[in-house]
């Protein structure tokens, strides 16, 4: 049975690494599997291919080892730093002594090019040795604290999983590096703190080395940003405790307040988990997708509507009004979705409310598995709800930024998921999560094990006081709703057992070994304590009806129209599954439609889909702004819709998860 877990004062929950929580089967144990054989090799192969990427590259040339300049974007060097992240995750899932050896290699090659006061970044090291003209933080879009955030966090991975201190004193000469802009240069701290992977790293390196000097830097990372006069674009125009409302940037946002949800938990501040508290339920509330896709706009201004010129910034890539979810140009970066994650898990061991947990599911099931092909070898930057022909306007590629433009496409091109994105930050992004999902698995705490997430899970937990359980999950998650629980040991008659029970479901029933229990109501953990043994059976079944959802009347571009769910499984339809002259814009659900769950397959991938009938709206004008409604009645077609995850997975097409409603 595993150690007893230290549990920490100021977070309840602490959740479970790969010793005691693995995804053995089901759904996510598939998924587990794509990610160790295709997703993290795949990636790896891009990036030390010239050819494709110079990720590794850059090193290479920043150690001397090779002649020419940096190329890429200046921000490259965390793509690597979030693959060697998955790569150490896969290592600690299962022992892979190839790919083991590969990690030591690249982490001895970050190491050999790290200068003295800790700093790395390829572009201004390269540059050193060419003895051109560089310097450190000269622009605050090339990302160096973001990328040392990252590298932080893979140094700590590495030395918690393999034992190793290479990349841990890289960690430790980064941090230092912090340090000292923290004390002397606070100003070019707080200006280049724009997706602050950091504030999250330090306390890594916190608890990784129980050394207060990172704990303190966390918190002087905060007093820095608070004596900033920034903008909204970087959530630094208001000092942290006085912001009520998320705003700006998608991924710098998430990434802030994930890190100051890391410090509170060390803390224990109270005013600061308020603030968090309800900056979470602002976005939850009035700015989340359906699909849980974070940061609705391309481009936009806030505050918007400010009567005072000098209190607007310009944002990009970010959340907008309260409601303000376009669906055709709705950005939700693959990033800012992960960033949602990471924020959701830890205000859900400072808290232990499912709701956090809820939102990582719906996230999960939805825009992070749809920012992935099902083969795991293409990815998303941007996680759009609609994609409709012709549109009249290109979008940026999905691996622009805007930031460092490259040529647009043509207007009718497609925009598919791409192996390899000319800003390759999500990709890596996606791997890391995927690759370390087992930890959204389960959680311990002081009064028990709690499961919060479904699909195919063992786990194993214990108390200090001796006590521990482990239980084994066999189910059809997400694609039916009988979660069965086999406990495989106990020791000191087990520890109280905590099943989330969804926000999205009702109806729910429980029963232990045939008989039944009371449970709570949805949004919820239903606590089951008992003298377990070693073969008791604990059955949790979801009921899951086809749901039709409509939104907030000030979501105006859902107006009318309804996104169908079905447990967590987000459905759209795509056009590949209409019938022939039957065009996007046409398909139309009546209300209390039957929609029949349905095995199929798509690429050798199994899905269940949904399958009916839809009304057929007469055909609109091609070219005409307004047009005339017509008297023409309404057609009826058969239809199938899939899981929004897997669109885009056949080739070019159309696809809307809003459809109007008829009745």
């Amino acid at each position: 049975m595993p150690a007893s877990t230290a549990l920490r004062p100021h977070a309840p929950l602490q959740h479970l690494g790969a010793a005691n929580a693995s995804w053995v089967s089901g759904f996510w144990g598939d998924i587990t599997a794509r990610t160790r054989e295709v997703t993290v090799p795949g990636m790896w192969d891009s990036l030390r291919d010239p050819a494709i990427s110079s990720g590794l590259r850059n090193f290479r040339i920043a150690a001397g080892l090779e002649e020419g300049s940096h190329t890429g974007p200046p921000f490259m060097d965390g793509d690597l730093y979030k693959w060697l992240e998955a790569a150490i995750a896969e290592l600690e899932v299962a022992p892979d002594p190839q790919l083991a050896e590969t990690v030591e290699a690249v982490a001895a090659l970050i190491a050999s090019v790290q200068r003295e006061d800790g700093y790395v970044h390829t572009p201004t090291l390269i540059a050193a040795r060419r003895s051109e003209s560089a310097h450190a933080l000269a622009d605050r879009f090339h990302f160096e604290t973001y990328n040392l955030g990252h590298l932080i966090t893979a140094g700590v991975r590495h030395y918690e999983v393999t034992g190793s201190t290479t990349l841990l004193d890289v960690a430790r000469g980064a941090a230092r590096f912090l340090e000292d802009l923290a004390t002397n240069k606070p100003v070019e701290l707080a200006r280049s703190a724009i997706c602050p992977s950091h504030y999250m790293a330090v306390i890594d390196l916190y608890r990784s080395t129980s050394d207060e000097q990172y704990l303190r830097l966390a918190e002087a990372f905060v007093r820095v940003r608070d004596d900033f006069e920034g903008g909204d674009d970087n959530q630094d125009r208001l000092p942290v405790r006085d912001q009520r409302v998320v705003a700006g940037h998608a991924v710098r946002a998430n990434y802030l307040y994930a890190g100051l949800a890391d410090l509170v938990a060390e803390t224990g501040d109270e005013q600061l988990r308020g603030v968090l508290e309800d900056l979470w339920g602002d976005l939850v509330d009035t700015k989340l997708y359906v699909t849980g896709g974070c940061g609705a706009l391309y481009d936009g201004a806030s505050p918007d509507g400010d009567p005072w010129q000098e209190e607007i910034s310009r944002i990009h890539q970010a959340y907008g009004r309260a409601y303000q979810l376009p669906n055709t140009t709705a950005h939700a970066e693959s990033c800012a979705n992960v960033g949602m994650i990471l924020w959701s898990e830890r205000m859900l061991a400072l808290t232990g409310e499912a709701r956090y947990a809820d939102v990582i599911e719906q996230i999960a099931y939805n825009a992070l598995l749809a920012s992935i092909s099902l083969d795991g070898t293409e990815y998303f930057y941007t996680n759009a709800l609609r994609q409709v022909r012709d549109l009249p306007y290109p979008l940026r590629m999905p691996g622009d930024t805007g930031l460092h433009p490259v040529p647009a496409p043509p207007a009718s091109d497609a925009r598919l998921r791409q192996s390899y994105l000319s800003c390759f930050c999500c990709p890596p992004n996606i791997a890391r999560t995927l690759a370390r999902f087992h930890e959204r698995a389960a959680s311990v705490a002081s009064d028990g094990l709690y499961i919060h997430q479904y699909g195919g899970s063992r786990i194993e937990a214990a108390l200090p006081d001796g006590r521990s359980l482990a239980v084994r999950e066999s189910s059809d998650y997400p694609w039916h709703g009988r979660i069965e629980f086999t406990v495989e040991d106990a020791a000191g008659g087990g520890i109280p057992l905590h099943l989330r029970v969804p926000g999205w479901s009702r109806g729910a029933a429980l029963s232990v070994n045939g008989a039944p229990v009371d449970v709570t109501g949805a949004g919820s953990y239903t606590r089951i304590e008992r003298e377990w043994r070693a073969g008791d059976v604990v059955v949790l079944d979801l009921p899951m009806p086809v749901r039709m959802l409509r939104a907030h009347r000030l979501a105006e571009e859902a107006t009318n129209q309804v996104a169908v769910q079905r447990g967590p499984v987000v459905y759209a339809v795509e056009s590949t599954d209409l019938p022939d002259g039957i065009r996007l814009e046409q398909a139309a659900l009546h209300r209390g439609a039957t929609l029949t769950p349905t095995e199929a397959e798509i690429g050798g991938h199994r899905i269940v889909s949904l399958e009916g009938e839809i009304a057929v709206l007469p055909d609109a004008a091609p070219d005409a702004l307004y047009d005339d409604l017509g008297d023409q009645a309404l057609g009826a077609a058969s239809v199938r819709l899939i899981p929004y995850f897997a669109w885009g997975n056949r080739g070019p097409s159309e696809m809307s998860v809003w459809m109007p409603v008829v009745w």
